[in-house]
């Protein structure tokens, strides 16, 4: 049996380790209200922009645009995998990184074996794990949630559709976690370039979808386009790419801190339980180390009685 000043020490590491997470959980929590609050702004636009994406693209000729134009073999692709740069937010991390690894068995190994697949990894979990297994990586983007800003997602797809138009690559994918409530994520892997034919529709936009039902039935959006359909979509392809980046960046954000905050509570909630069973097991030895002295004294005490 572990001796009291074992079980003390214990029972104070504990304390000050549930003093970090329960600190961790308020900082977690502080973090989601701001991260909600840009990815509820930022959803209605960006799923607006891609269906008025979706209008013109049934407008115009397929090949009108060469982000347009499926290539006949993929011979190259770029996976943009988004993860946090921290951990203590529980499968956040793994979650995204085996959504990866899933996509390249399923779609990219033979690719990955040729050395003809990219990865960029926003995020340092994702670049570090990635990294030490010989992945080509492109671009340095550990440290992009500290201050996450639009131009993270302008510099990630500028690569991705530069290598796109010089052949470098032939398929654009993104894999990350969609932020559904506090304490759940979807993970999506959600295709960039070539534009897809139709809009890519997620749970969360599928949810909403089903939501407007009733007004999608009594309503149809009808576009008249100026000064063409043509001239706009040059204009608003940099755009919608853009910004579907920038979804996943604020979703995963979101998603990373309602993760960290439900782990910090879990944490918090185990110390609490495994403090009373420290503190049952000081009483035992307390109570134990009392009756062995007491025994030692009666026993001393009938000694002496004896030799007298």
């Amino acid at each position: 049996m572990a001796s009291l000043r074992d079980i003390r020490n214990r029972i104070g590491s504990v304390k000050n380790t549930q003093q970090v997470t329960r600190a961790m959980k308020m900082v977690a929590a502080a973090k989601l209200r701001r991260a909600q609050e840009r990815i509820f702004r930022t959803r209605p636009y960006a799923f607006k922009l891609g269906e008025i994406m979706s209008h013109l693209k049934r407008q115009l000729d397929p090949s009108a645009h060469l982000l347009f134009k499926g290539r006949e073999e993929v011979d190259g692709a770029l996976l943009i995998v988004v993860t946090g740069d921290r951990g203590l937010a529980g499968a956040f991390n793994a979650n995204a990184i085996k959504l990866a690894e899933q996509t390249i068995a399923d779609e990219y190994q033979a690719l990955h074996e040729a050395g003809n697949l990219y990865l960029i990894c926003i995020g340092r979990k994702g670049h570090e794990h990635f990294g030490k297994r010989g992945y080509q990586l492109l671009g340095d983007f550990r440290g992009a949630f500290n201050d996450l800003s639009f131009d993270t997602a302008q510099a990630v797809m500028k690569i991705a559709v530069d290598g796109f138009v010089d052949d470098r690559w032939d398929e654009v994918k993104v894999v990350y976690n969609e932020f559904k409530n506090t304490i759940s994520q979807n993970r999506i892997a959600e295709p960039l370039l070539p534009l897809p034919k139709e809009q890519f529709i997620t749970p969360v936009m599928e949810v909403q979808i089903e939501h407007h039902a009733e007004v999608s039935e009594t309503y149809t959006d009808d576009y008249i386009f100026e000064p063409n359909a043509s001239d706009i979509l040059e204009v608003l392809i940099p755009r919608f790419l853009n910004y579907q980046l920038w979804r996943a960046l604020l979703e995963s954000n979101a998603a990373e801190q309602g993760a960290r905050m439900v782990a910090m509570d879990n944490a918090t909630s185990n110390a609490d339980e495994l403090l009373r069973s420290l503190k049952l097991q000081y009483n035992r030895a307390r109570q134990s180390a009392i009756t062995t002295e007491i025994l030692e004294i009666v026993g001393g005490a009938d000694a002496l009685a004896k030799a007298g």
